[in-house]
């Protein structure tokens, strides 16, 4: 029998999940391990075959009934022999009871419904340089001056589990800009980029109209090119992200294994990452 075995993976082996992941063109964030690994540090997991590292997958904890499934790679000139799908039984036994959600390729998809997987909507990544004016009638402000309740209790609208230690490294992570949206003494935006190999990713964008997120986006892009992954859940993120002469992609699809949660679709104008939700 091959010696292959999966167990958690260690903070250097986040890292070259980071290098696979940007080998598979799914441009990373510069600081994402950083970033990822404090949300559920046992939640990442690596196969090896013969002490060498083949496989990964992530399969997050948030609360008690959620989790999400991500970073499932193989490498290329071992796939097709039963590695990955080792790997993947192992990530799902860890989420055991809960309702799973993932954003899957489009190659992969087929595999993931005869899993119990259902599709809910798809996940189109746009590039590009926004081509729009900043609306400065809407205010803006650094997150992190915010208190965290408000925060937190923002990020649930559209997120359908507590995932605080995740949420405060995300604000908190060198390199990443924050901004927030007020209007008359409460928050109605929020808005994260961060460095990628290729442009600045944005994500996530929430906000309570089109015209706010358009001032998010303007105010976080700043001159630059710039990524995100648009929910066509929200035909109001697409036709933003369009009308500012953003262009797609690829796209992904959100799945559940226990039914869509009842989230803010219509205020997410980016979903925060592929890999952790």
């Amino acid at each position: 029998m091959d010696n292959f075995q999966v167990a958690a993976a260690s903070a250097a082996d986040m890292l070259r999940i980071a290098e696979c992941a940007a080998a598979e063109g799914w441009n990373p964030g510069d600081g994402d391990a950083d970033s990822f690994f404090p949300a559920d540090p046992r939640g990442f997991l690596v196969g090896r075959l013969d002490g060498k590292p083949i496989t990964s997958i992530s399969a997050i904890r948030y609360g008690p009934d959620f989790g999400f499934i991500g970073l499932y790679i193989t490498r290329p000139e071992l796939r097709g022999q039963g590695y990955g799908l080792r790997t993947w039984q192992a990530g799902m036994r860890r989420l055991a009871g809960r309702n799973v959600a993932l954003d899957g390729v489009v190659a992969q998809q087929d595999n993931y419904r005869r899993s119990g997987f259902v599709s809910a909507w798809n996940n189109i990544r746009y590039q590009g340089l926004p081509g729009i004016e900043r609306d400065r009638t809407v205010t803006l402000t650094d997150a992190r001056t915010l208190g965290f309740d408000d925060l937190a209790a923002y990020d649930r609208r559209f997120f359908p589990a507590e995932r605080d230690a995740f949420l405060a490294g995300w604000i908190a992570q060198p390199g990443h800009r924050c901004l927030a949206a007020v209007r008359d003494g409460r928050l109605a935006g929020l808005g994260v980029r961060r460095p990628s190999r290729e442009a600045y990713r944005i994500g996530p964008l929430y906000a309570d109209g089109p015209e706010v997120a358009a001032a998010l986006l303007t105010a976080l892009a700043d001159d630059d090119q710039v990524v995100l992954d648009v929910p066509d859940a929200n035909p109001a993120a697409v036709e933003l992200a369009e009308r500012c002469g953003l262009k797609p992609l690829f796209e992904t699809a959100r799945m559940y294994t226990g039914g869509i949660p009842d989230i803010d679709r219509a205020g997410m104008f980016a979903v925060t990452t592929l890999e952790l939700g």
